[in-house]
């Protein structure tokens, strides 16, 4: 095999399957970092070794078996070869015993990428280190995809994710699932990794594809399960409803070569009916437990008016409008403000929207964010400011790290002059 070839399969299978490695690592040495440099040390050999012997039928696991074995290679050499395999032994017994339990825990996690995320979002660390932290070891993204997603320096993100590691480390985090008492203090950060890891997946922020599904499909997984951990947790549902109903679209959303096809032009007929159900029933659901819905639960509102309409003409823009207004108030951000002025251009044509969009503008907020001159360049286009707009689309398609959308705002432009 060529080495670029191999090469290929690695990171294919890393960005897969990354998650679930260091998960497993990471419970079988209890340390997040150790697991990460096992995991890293592990890759390398697979660069050595595959493009002689081929990729292994099951790549992941070969992966972590080497890490595994660097790590018991490292604790002979340290002279605590005991000491792990009594660890060993203990979880073997726990392993095989919980089988012949008569009763069952309804808070025991058996996800390890899903305890991972508990301890990542430990109240040991800030919010912001908790999310960098997730975000990087649990949805496999970059750091310079974190800095997009957050409009924050790529280096901050780096020293956030070290000093996260390293808080961890020195409060002895154990790999476990909190108390049922302390879910509510890791429950919002962990809805809100969940939230971007999907978006990263269903509009990946860089790269040569449209979207990353594997992504979007092992966040959508883990929400079930969390869903159904935290059954009185409305926004627990909610995002679930938000997921299915988004994912719904994912068949209709490239052409068979990848190509982006925008939510206008559609073919509707290749949603998903069944995800729709499920994400119309989960939206049901977080009414049933909650006391009106929450940010979350506004957005999954938002997607079945979508997914309640016929054709795109007949969307229900004036409602999402409202929903929109409604989420500004709980969960204000220039995103959601940008998200609004376009549903508004929708609704009561770009004139109104475009002044909401000048003011975002003024404000700086949005600095870098490829979308604020995207929209702007659409609303211009539609007033007949052709050469305002193609700018626009210009300045958007620079700012674009994702290859496929920039072509399509440099064709959106292109078709201006």
């Amino acid at each position: 095999m060529p080495d670029s070839s191999a090469r290929a399969a690695v990171e294919a299978v890393w960005r897969i399957e990354s998650a679930k490695i260091v998960a497993t690592l990471t419970r079988t040495v209890g340390d997040l970092d150790l697991a990460e440099d096992l995991a890293g040390q592990a890759l390398l050999e697979a660069m050595q070794q595959w493009p002689a012997t081929g990729v292994p039928r099951n790549p992941a696991a070969w992966l972590t078996s080497v890490a595994t074995r660097r790590a018991i290679d490292g604790w002979r050499r340290r002279e605590r070869l005991d000491e792990r395999y009594a660890y060993f032994a203990r979880e073997l017994e726990n392993d095989a015993s919980r089988f012949d339990d008569v009763t069952w825990d309804p808070d025991r996690i058996d996800d390890d990428v899903l305890r991972l995320m508990f301890i990542a979002c430990h109240p040991v660390l800030n919010r912001k280190a908790q999310v960098a932290l997730t975000l990087r070891v649990v949805g496999g993204l970059t750091t310079d995809e974190i800095g997009k997603a957050f409009l924050t320096p790529t280096a901050t993100v780096q020293q956030r994710i070290v000093r996260a590691k390293k808080t961890l480390t020195a409060a002895k985090v154990v790999f476990e699932v909190p108390p049922r008492e302390e879910f509510s203090s890791r429950l919002g950060a962990v809805l809100g990794v969940l939230y971007l890891i999907f978006n990263e997946g269903y509009a990946a922020s860089s790269g040569a594809e449209w979207m990353r599904t594997e992504l979007s499909s092992e966040a959508l997984r883990l929400a079930r399960i969390l869903a159904e951990l935290v059954p009185q947790e409305a926004e627990a549902h909610g995002l679930v409803a938000l997921m299915e109903l988004s994912a719904s679209r994912f068949g209709a959303r490239t052409t068979s070569t990848g190509e982006p096809i925008l939510l206008a032009d559609q073919d509707r007929t290749r949603w998903d009916r069944t995800q729709i159900t499920r994400g119309l029933a989960a939206l049901a659901r977080a009414d049933e437990v909650g006391r009106g819905r929450g940010p979350y639960g506004l957005q999954a509102s938002i997607a079945q008016c979508h997914a309640q309409a016929a054709t795109f003409e007949d969307t229900d823009w004036k409602k999402i409008v409202l929903l929109y207004e409604a989420l500004r108030q709980l969960a204000p951000s220039p995103v959601v403000d940008l998200n609004h002025a376009a549903a508004v251009s929708m609704a009561y044509g770009p004139a109104p929207a475009l002044e909401f969009v000048d003011k975002l503008v003024a404000a700086g907020e949005l600095a870098g964010y490829h979308l604020l001159p995207s929209v702007r360049g659409e609303l211009l286009g539609r007033l007949g400011r052709n050469e305002e707009a193609r700018v626009e689309l210009l300045e958007a398609a620079r700012l674009a790290g994702n290859e496929r959308e920039r072509a399509v705002l440099i064709a959106k432009a292109e078709s201006l002059s």
